[in-house]
């Protein structure tokens, strides 16, 4: 990592191809094997393969009759047997059907499975099929979903409820995971107080340590809480050198190049600082470095500021060292809702929401705002350079994509 301020304004696409590279030089490389109930959120380590055929026998994906079309020309047949699922039952008696339910097996014999409303029961109970049969129709073969030895998932992907769900249809009780990737977090400055406490002269109440904490925790990360910085150099080196367990420092606000920034002092002194100056609006300044080896990585102090940069570059960087390759947020293109009429130098998150399939703005686009981001659904992406009239296409990102 290269030490100092950047010069000029980095692009948000080479600044987070940076933090990936970071990423990829230091991935969590120690597995655990969890079960199913502890799995959601966890990062799989190793290829999901298949142990067994899915269905592991030809079943019935209705309820009606199973009958052997090619020999079936046209007459009405007995029922010879009932199967429900979970039985196991006989072959199929020639010149007969049997009455099968959802998901039963299918016997020997059968291979077609007619619908039970197409079906007329005839007084002595015979059945007549008062439709034409295809062969194989309603039949749900074995190995339709899965065969033995499908990959199924790949090492890297985030498992969620359809993943563990696919896992326990296999019968698969636990899955080797990634460990939980340990994250300090930290806020800095003496104006901060923390929720619950009276406020002083000059103080506000610290939100971003709240927000940080909550995300990461969806995200699978164990959280070390590291509380509020003071403006002493001294207390600064001391809380740092006690996260030396830590697979990274992240904090809000104060690591810059002034002299009462004590946490870039500390990184400066007996670490490696990058201070970049980000062609993004809200959140310019970012910092990455280290503190004698464990990675930092500093956010801007402004809410807002702090769920950009940490939503579509800090997580990306995370879940990149927890080895998900699929890390960018996904985003849609839709029409503005709103004109853009001051084209500006850096790219700009705008938080927003869909209103009659347009994307519109909340009015106050503050910095140190989060009323704003609660009212929102998403962001609304305006390039740099770029001007919209009502009805151009731009790129919306749902919060829903960054927060999970």
């Amino acid at each position: 990592m290269n030490g100092g301020e950047q010069s000029g304004l980095l692009p948000v696409e080479a600044a987070l191809q940076r933090l990936l590279t970071l990423a990829e030089a230091a991935p969590i490389g120690d597995n655990q094997r969890v079960g199913l109930a502890d799995a959601d959120g966890r990062v799989l380590a190793e290829p999901l393969i298949a142990g067994l055929d899915l269905p592991p026998w030809a079943n019935s994906a209705m309820d009606g009759y199973a009958l052997c079309l090619a020999d079936w020309a046209g007459e009405p047949l007995t029922v010879s047997q009932r199967i429900q699922a979970g039985s196991a039952p006989p072959p199929l008696q020639p010149g007969s059907c049997a009455r099968i339910f959802t998901g039963a097996p299918l016997p020997a014999g059968a291979d077609t499975v007619e619908m039970q409303e197409n079906v007329v029961v005839e007084a002595d109970g015979r059945v007549r099929f008062s439709e034409p049969l295809r062969l194989g129709q309603n039949v749900r073969q074995q190995g339709q979903e899965t065969r033995v030895g499908d990959h199924l998932l790949p090492a890297g992907t985030r498992l969620g409820p359809i993943e563990l769900g696919l896992a326990a249809s296999l019968g698969i009780a636990e899955l080797s995971v990634r460990r939980r990737l340990r994250v300090a977090v930290l806020s800095t400055g003496d104006e901060l107080v923390e929720p619950g406490l009276p406020l002083g002269p000059g103080q506000i109440y610290n939100s971003n340590r709240r927000l940080l904490i909550a995300w990461l925790r969806r995200l699978g990360c164990a959280v070390v809480d590291g509380g509020i910085l003071a403006d002493d150099l001294q207390l600064t080196r001391a809380a740092l050198a006690a996260l030396s367990d830590v697979d990274l420092i992240l904090s809000t606000g104060g690591v810059s190049v002034g002299e009462a920034d004590f946490l870039g002092v500390a990184l400066r002194e007996e670490g490696e600082l990058a201070l970049w100056k980000l062609a993004i609006k809200p959140g310019k300044p970012l910092t990455c470095g280290q503190f004698r080896g464990v990675p930092v990585i500093g956010l801007p102090g402004n809410p807002a500021s702090t769920l950009v940069t940490f939503g579509l570059l800090a997580r990306p960087y995370l879940l990149r060292r927890m080895g998900v390759q699929r890390v960018e947020p996904l985003g849609f293109a839709l029409p503005a809702g709103f004109t853009w009429n001051k084209p500006g130098k850096r790219r700009e998150y705008l938080r927003a929401r869909l209103q009659n399939g347009r994307v519109v703005l909340h009015p106050n686009q503050s910095s140190g705002v989060l009323r704003s981001a609660a009212w929102a659904e998403g962001l609304a992406e305006v390039l740099e350079g770029t001007t919209l009239a009502e009805g151009d296409s731009l790129r919306f990102i749902p919060l829903s994509e960054i927060l999970g």
